[in-house]
C-alpha cells in the first residue's frame, strides 16, 4: 500500500471540502496507510465511510469495499463519483451488472482509474471476479457494517464468516473493519473471525447526546404516530416496522391521512425501492415507512425522528436504526412503541430455530425487554450494553429520555416476586408464563385441569391482582435473572441461582419495578374503527337522537329514506368526534367526500351549535382516516361495472367470492359513490319484482336485511336482495 508522507488535511479539503477531521478519523487513516489492520467502532453519523474513502482516493491501486446492501453501495458510489470530475472512480461489482458493464468495471480497474470497488460478500466468491482481482493492484480491503460477520450481531450473514480466506486469496493487504454497533462480545467475535486480533482498535463513544429516547405502550399506535408526525409537519422521519405487510399498510394509512409517506422493503422491485429512497433523500417525500432493509449507510443528516412501530429484535438493531436520526447534531427524537405481546410473537418465531440460534435470539430479546421496561436512564442502559459507562446526572444528554424527564414511580414487589419464584419451583419448573399466572390468579384452563393444579395450595394466591400485573413481575424477574426461559422446552420458566437465593432469603435486595405510566387513554374510543364505532362506546345519546331527527328532515327534503343519508354507525361516530366542518364530516366512519359535500353542511352546523350550547370541549384530536380495507378493489369494481362486465367475472378476476364482492360494492355505495349495475339487474331480474322492491325501499324506515328478507325472502335469495339494495342506495342516495 502507498505510504508516502501525505498532508491528510489538504487531501481532505481537496476531495471532501472539510477543513478538519472528525474525532479519530485522521489517526485511523494514518494507521491504515502505514499498513496496519484497523478495527473501527464508531456510532452512526460519526463519519465511518470517510475513513476508507479518503485513503482509497489518495493511494495507488483499488480498494475493495465489502458492503452488505445494494442500496447502500449505490448511495456511496454516487457520492464518491460526485467528488471527481472523472467517471469510474467508484464502481459496484455485483450480479445486477450485464457483461458490457462488468467489462467496463474491469477496464477501469486495470487502467488505475477506479479507486473504490464496492462488492457484496456473495460476489467475492464468484470465480471470475476472484481470478481478476488476484491480478489487480489492490490497496486495501474495507469491510463495512462488520457486525454482519458475527453471529451475535443483529444482522448475521454466513458469507461474511469466510471473508478472511477470500481476502488472503486475493492479496496480502491491510484490512479495515468498521461497524456502528458491536457489544464487547460481538467485537471479539469479529476480530477472531477476520484474523484481526492484533488490529489497532479505534473506539468512539456510542453516546449521541442530541437524541431523545422515549418508549410508549402500544395503544392506539396508528393514531399516536399520525398525531406525532402532524406535530412535526414537514420534517424528515423514518417509521420502522418488522413485516413487509405492515410497511405497505401503514404507508398507505399515512398517505390517506395527508402525510407524504412512501414504503421501502426488500419485497418491492428494485426500481421502486431505489426511486422511493431517492425521493426521501431529495426531500420529495417526508416519511419513509420501512423494514430494517432501509437505512444502512443512508447518509441523510436531517432525519428528525425515528419511530419503531414494532420493538426490534435486538438492542443493536435499535441503536443502529435510531442512530439515523439527527446526524447533523440537530433534533433527533427516537420513539418506540412497546407491547409485551410482540415479544411473545418473536419468541414463538425463535422456537422454530436451531437451539444455538434460539439461545442467542432469546438473550438479545431479553435485553430489548429490559430496555423497554427499565426505570433507569435509557441512555445509560444502551451505553452500558455497549460496554460504556455513563453518568445519568451530568453526562452529555443526561436529560434526553422519558425516564429522566418524567421518572416513573417505583414500587417494592419483593413479596410478589417471592410468590412467583416459589410457585415456579413448587410446580417442578414445568410451566410457561401463561399457566403459572393462571395458577396464581386462580383461573382454570386446559393445562391447570389436566395437571389438577387447582388442588395445589398456590391456586389463587394472587387473585387480588390483575393478570397483567403478574405478567410484568415475571418479565422483570426474567430480565433481572431471577427466572430464565428454558431453551429445550421452549418458554418453560426455571428458577436461577439468583432466584434460589431470593427464596432462601440470602438475597436481601428489594425487587423494585416501575409502575405503568398513566397515559390519557380517554380518547381511545374515538378511533374511527368500525367495531369501536358500532359499539358506540361513550357516544352522546342526546346528540345521537337529535342527529337522527335531523337525518329524517334532510332525507325528506331530498325525497329519500333517512338511512341513505348517513348510516347509524356514522351518526354514532359524529357523537364521539363532534365534527364541525364539512371536511371533518368527511373523516367520520362510513362517509366519503361525496357524501360529506352533499349532506354534511346541515350536520356540521347542527353539531357546532350543540357543542357551543353545551360548552363541550372538543378534543382537537384528529380522526384517523382508515385505509379502505387492504382487499378493497373500489377502482376496479367501478371501472368494470361502467364497462358492464358480468358481476361473476368481476369477482373471478379478483379471486373474490360473490359475498366478498357484494361487501365491497356495499361499502362503495354506502360511502356515497354511484355504482351502475342496472345492466346486470335487467338481465337477471324480473322487472316487476325490481319495481316492487324499489317502491318498498322508498317507504321503508330501515334498510336492514332482516326487514327486506321478511318481505322478499320467498321470491329472492340473500344475494339478490343485496344486489337490489345496492342499486337502490346508488340510484336514490348518491
Amino acid at each position: 500500500m502507498n505510504t508516502k508522507n501525505t498532508d491528510l488535511s489538504k487531501e481532505l479539503k481537496k476531495y471532501f471540502g472539510f477543513s478538519t477531521f472528525k474525532g479519530q478519523q485522521e489517526k485511523i487513516i494514518q494507521t491504515l496507510m502505514q499498513g496496519n489492520d484497523v478495527f473501527v467502532l464508531m456510532p452512526t453519523g460519526g463519519g465511518k465511510s470517510l475513513c476508507y474513502q479518503l485513503p482509497a482516493i489518495i493511494s495507488e491501486g483499488t480498494a475493495i469495499v465489502v458492503s452488505p446492501l445494494i442500496a447502500l453501495m449505490k448511495n456511496q458510489v454516487d457520492a464518491v463519483n460526485g467528488l471527481s470530475s472523472e467517471s469510474g472512480v467508484a464502481h459496484v461489482l455485483n450480479s445486477s451488472l450485464n457483461k458490457t458493464q462488468t467489462k467496463q468495471v474491469f477496464d477501469d480497474i486495470k487502467s488505475g482509474r477506479t479507486k473504490l470497488l464496492y462488492v457484496a460478500p456473495e460476489s467475492l466468491i464468484k470465480e471470475e471476479y476472484l481470478e481478476f482481482l488476484k491480478e489487480a493492484n489492490i490497496s486495501f480491503v474495507a469491510i463495512d457494517e462488520a457486525h454482519c460477520i458475527s453471529e451475535w450481531g443483529h444482522d448475521f450473514r454466513p458469507e461474511y464468516r469466510n471473508l478472511k480466506l477470500i481476502i488472503d486469496k486475493i492479496a496480502k493487504v491491510p484490512v479495515i473493519a468498521l461497524t456502528a454497533t458491536a457489544t464487547p462480545k460481538v467485537q471479539d467475535d469479529i476480530q477472531k473471525t477476520l484474523g484481526m486480533t492484533s488490529a489497532v482498535v479505534f473506539k468512539e463513544s456510542f453516546n449521541r447526546p442530541n437524541l431523545f429516547y422515549e418508549v410508549r405502550p402500544k395503544v392506539n399506535v396508528d393514531k399516536e404516530i399520525v398525531k406525532f408526525i402532524n406535530k412535526h409537519e414537514g420534517k424528515s422521519g423514518i417509521v420502522y416496522c418488522l413485516s413487509r405487510r405492515k410497511v405497505e399498510e401503514f404507508a398507505q394509512l399515512l398517505q390517506v391521512n395527508g402525510i407524504n409517506a412512501l414504503p421501502y422493503h426488500a419485497g418491492l422491485d428494485q426500481k421502486t425501492r431505489v426511486a422511493n429512497q431517492d425521493k426521501f433523500l431529495m426531500e420529495e417525500c417526508d416519511v419513509i415507512v420501512a423494514t430494517i432493509a432501509f437505512g444502512m449507510g443512508i447518509d441523510k443528516p436531517d432525519v428528525r425522528f425515528v419511530i419503531h412501530y414494532d420493538i426490534p429484535k435486538s438492542l443493536e438493531s435499535y441503536y443502529q436504526e435510531t442512530g439515523r436520526a439527527g446526524r447533523d447534531g440537530g433534533e433527533g427524537i427516537c420513539l418506540a412503541f412497546y407491547d409485551p405481546k410482540d415479544i411473545e410473537k418473536l419468541e414463538k418465531f425463535l422456537a422454530q430455530k436451531p437451539v444455538s440460534e434460539r439461545e442467542i435470539g432469546l438473550q438479545l430479546l431479553n435485553e430489548v425487554v429490559g430496555y423497554a421496561e427499565t426505570s433507569m436512564s435509557r441512555r445509560q442502559y444502551i451505553l452500558y450494553y455497549f460496554g460504556e459507562q455513563f453518568d445519568p446526572v451530568n453526562g452529555a444528554g443526561a436529560q434526553m429520555c422519558d425516564n429522566s424527564v418524567n421518572p416513573p414511580t417505583l414500587k417494592d414487589c419483593t413479596k410478589e416476586l417471592k410468590i412467583v419464584l416459589k410457585v415456579t419451583k413448587d410446580l417442578d419448573e414445568k410451566f410457561k408464563t401463561k399457566d403459572l399466572i393462571s395458577v396464581i390468579v386462580g383461573k382454570e384452563n386446559s393445562v391447570t385441569k389436566s395437571y389438577k393444579l387447582e388442588t395445589t395450595p398456590h391456586f389463587g394466591v394472587g387473585k387480588d391482582q390483575e393478570e397483567n400485573f403478574w405478567k410484568s413481575i415475571i418479565r422483570q424477574a426474567t430480565v433481572q435473572n431471577f427466572l430464565q426461559k428454558d431453551i429445550e422446552t421452549y418458554g418453560v420458566l426455571k428458577v436461577t441461582e439468583k432466584g434460589e437465593d431470593m427464596i432462601d432469603g440470602k438475597d436481601k435486595t428489594l425487587f423494585m419495578i416501575a409502575e405503568d405510566r398513566q397515559y390519557d387513554l380517554a380518547q381511545t374510543k374515538a378511533d374511527s374503527d368500525q367495531v369501536q364505532v358500532q359499539q358506540g362506546g361513550g357516544l352522546d345519546k342526546v346528540l345521537f337522537d337529535q342527529l337522527k331527527d335531523l337525518r329524517k328532515s334532510v332525507a325528506k327534503k331530498h325525497g329519500i329514506p333517512p338511512y341513505t343519508v348517513f348510516m347509524d354507525p356514522s351518526l354514532e361516530d359524529m357523537t364521539v368526534q363532534y365534527p364541525v366542518t364539512i371536511e371533518e364530516i368527511g373523516k367520520v366512519y362510513g362517509v366519503g367526500d361525496g357524501k360529506a359535500k352533499k349532506f354534511g353542511k346541515d350536520f356540521a352546523e347542527f353539531i357546532k351549535n350543540y357543542v357551543d350550547e353545551h360548552h363541550i370541549e372538543r378534543t382537537q384530536d384528529m380522526v384517523l382516516k382508515q385505509v379502505a380495507n387492504k382487499s378493497s378493489h373500489k377502482v376496479f369494481i367501478i371501472q368494470n361495472t361502467d364497462k358492464k362486465i358480468d358481476l361473476e367475472d368481476i369477482a373471478k378476476a379478483k379471486n373474490l367470492s360473490m359475498d366478498d364482492l357484494l361487501k365491497e360494492m356495499e361499502r362503495i355505495v354506502y360511502q356515497g359513490t354511484k355504482l351502475n349495475i342496472d345492466y346486470y339487474i335487467e338481465e337477471n331480474f324480473d322487472e316487476d319484482i325490481v319495481d316492487e322492491f324499489m317502491e318498498f325501499m322508498n317507504e321503508s324506515e330501515s334498510d336492514s336485511m332482516k326487514v327486506l328478507l321478511a318481505e322478499f325472502g320467498d321470491e329472492l335469495s340473500d344475494e339478490e336482495v343485496r344486489m337490489l339494495r345496492i342499486k337502490f342506495i346508488s340510484d336514490v342516495a348518491n
